[in-house]
């Protein structure tokens, strides 16, 4: 049986040659959201050259957000950080479905918040694209994603931190509301 798994991909649209402060600090920011909601962190096209281990001692060394990246630490422990480049393609399957997270969604692809909790207590997986950087998420991942999110379910944006946060705490939020009390 396929393991649920809900990913939270940060697509860097800064900088993809220089590491700068608003990398390494969205990643510890990232961490700690992903840990308590039960969220895999991946990420793509960062600008650092080193394996996911290498990247985990370097947050940690350069902030103190997260708990100094120790909860980046535990997510690269139970193997839920994923560190790569864009894919030209196709994401890896595991992933599930693809999650244009965005305030604009395409009408014939925008799904709400309350479908997704519906799906993901039915065994589905997905992956959470948000873009870091004042661009957003590059258009042409627009066609790639099955699905259009947007959290607020008002066509307000929200800065990339903000909605880091607000994806995973706010799905999380209504699929605990879901399930049968006991």
């Amino acid at each position: 049986m396929k393991q649920l798994m809900l990913t939270l991909g940060i697509v860097n649209t800064y900088d993809k040659i220089k590491v700068l402060d608003a990398h390494y600090r969205a990643i510890a920011r990232a961490a700690p959201i992903c840990h308590a909601f039960g969220f895999h962190l991946a990420l793509y096209d960062f600008p650092f050259k080193m394996t996911a281990e290498e990247l985990v001692a370097f947050v940690m060394e350069k902030t103190t957000i997260g708990e100094s990246g120790s909860y980046l630490k535990i997510l690269y422990e139970k193997n839920h950080l994923s560190v790569s480049d864009l894919p030209k393609k196709g994401f890896p399957s595991h992933f599930g479905e693809i999650v244009i997270t965005t305030s604009k969604p395409d009408p014939k692809r925008q799904v709400t918040p309350v479908k997704i909790a519906e799906e993901t207590l039915h065994n589905r997986s997905f992956l959470f694209l948000v873009g870091l950087g004042h661009k957003g998420l590059p258009k042409e991942l627009f066609e790639r994603g099955k699905y259009h999110l947007d959290i607020t379910s008002k066509g307000l944006s929200l800065e990339t931190c903000t909605a880091i946060g607000a994806i995973p705490a706010h799905l999380a939020g209504i699929m605990k509301n879901m399930q049968p009390k006991k």
